[in-house]
This record gives structure tokens, sequence and C-alpha cells, in this order.
């Protein structure tokens, strides 16, 4: 039995309609594919409707964790393995290929997957997208909360997929935008919780401390990655990683400023308040 025929890959969904039909493509060689829909209401049970290999189920979406343990637990799926993938990625013909020649012995418990970003089709040089586990035995997986996403953890030994899926994002500008400003309040309060613990990584570290942090990523998209030589694509990718750094250094200062704010605030009360040990 080929090994395609031991996967299942699992989507999840919400108002997905500019991006699922283009993963929906990739997926026609897998038995069955999974689409787990959080009650989308644009078009996306529609376009999932067109391809018969396609099985979706709706859960109330409440966190990235919960909505995928609920998909590879919950949702039906009989397969040994499953492949998770958010609806924008795409698998390239090459990807398949190499999955289908895969024959993984049993110490093997899942598969690092690289990613290359894509804008409107065109691949990046410059994209900023570290390599995860995408592919793995299902009952030695389970996903959590990882500051404004997910992260899956696997029990045992992991192989590596050389050819790397495909980031291709089209939805509005404005929903991503929106989507920031979600996710920069999660990303705060990852921060703030990884501070208080004394192990704050550079990254965060110049997030939380100092204007710098999105300077410093489109310096590093356009120039260490090479974002210049993607021409129109490569500045707008640098930009959007600009403006998703800006937003979240400037909702961890708010929280700063408010707290200290705050303190003193608290301590002006106290110093003014009646002397509790006066007669």
């Amino acid at each position: 039995m080929s090994f395609l025929q031991q996967i299942t890959p699992v989507v999840l969904t919400y108002n997905e309609g500019p991006n699922i039909g283009r993963c929906l493509q990739k997926l026609t060689w897998a038995s069955e594919a999974l689409v787990v829909d959080s009650y989308s209401d644009d078009q996306t049970l529609a376009i999932c409707s067109d391809f018969s290999n396609v099985r979706v189920v709706q859960r109330q979406f409440d966190m990235h964790a919960n909505q995928w343990n609920f998909a590879i637990r919950d949702a039906g799926v009989s397969t040994d393995w499953i492949i998770a993938l958010d609806a924008d990625y795409l698998l390239p013909e090459n990807f398949v290929h190499e999955l289908s020649l895969l024959s993984p012995p049993t110490h093997i418990a899942g598969y690092l997957c690289a990613f290359r970003y894509a804008i409107f089709g065109k691949p990046l040089r410059s994209g900023v997208y570290p390599s995860t586990i995408a592919l793995f035995r299902r009952a030695h997986g389970h996903y959590v909360q990882d500051g404004h996403t997910q992260r899956v953890i696997v029990d045992g030994v992991l192989g590596r997929i050389r050819t790397p899926i495909l980031h291709d994002d089209r939805k509005p500008f404005a929903r991503w935008l929106h989507s920031q400003l979600k996710y920069a309040m999660l990303e705060r309060d990852k921060i703030e919780t990884t501070v208080a613990s004394g192990s704050l990584g550079l990254k965060d570290w110049l997030r939380s401390k100092t204007p710098f942090s999105p300077i410093a990523m489109a310096l590093y998209c356009l120039f260490l990655r090479g974002g210049v030589l993607d021409g129109r694509a490569g500045l707008y990718y640098a930009l959007q990683r600009m403006v998703a750094e800006a937003i979240i250094s400037a909702a961890i200062f708010d929280a700063q400023l408010r707290g200290t704010q705050e303190q003193l605030s608290s301590n002006k009360h106290e110093k003014s308040g009646p002397d509790q040990n006066q007669c």
C-alpha cells in the first residue's frame, strides 16, 4: 500500500474562500481530506463541496490547540498519519512525490516540513517561516497553545521532508490586518508570561524593551534574506512583517505603560489615604 493511502490531510477553516480551493486542488491524491470548519459564512463550504474526497466537520472555534486536538482525535480520521495544513498551504507536486516514496520505520513519529512564503503566487527567497511538524502519526501527537497559534508535540523521533510547502495567503489586506491585531494580544500575553519566567529570547526582548524590532525585521527580510531581489512582492512582504512586529511591540508597550500608570495611581492613593496608625 502506498504511504499516501495512510495519510489524511486535515485543514482548519474559517471564511477561507480566497484560499481553500487552491489548497484542496493539491489534495486530490488523498482518499479523504478532512476540513474542520468554524462555521464559515462565506464561500468556503460551497467550494469544499466541489471536491468529492473532502469531508467537512464543523466545530465552534475557541482556540487553535483545541480545534486541532478535536480534528485529530474526535473528527473521525481513520488513518494512522495526518498532514496538518492551514487553508493557505499548497503542497507542490514534488512534495507529494516525496511523500509517496516514504516508508517510515516504526521509530519515526513525524516529519519536519520546511515552508516557502509566496505572495500572489510568487515564491519569495525572503520569507520568514520556520520548519514545522506537519506530518505525524496521529496517535503520537497533540497540540498546545503557543501565543497566537498552536504547536504540535510529537512523541518520538522526527524525520525531515526536503521539498518545502508553499504558504500563499490571498485573503484581503483588511482581514490580514484585523488578524494581526488579535494575534498581537495573544503574543503580548505569551511574552509577559515568558518575562515572568526569565527566559526571554532576543526577538521577544527587542519587542518588549526597544522600538527597534519592526525595523530589524524589515531589514532582515529585505537584505539578509534577499527580499530586495523579490521585487514588489518582496517589498510588500517586508512591509507586512514590519507592520506585524510594530503592532506586537505597541501592544506590549501599551500594557507596560498602563501597568506603570496603574501602579503610580495606586501608590498615590495609598499615600493620600488616612494613616491607619493614627488614633
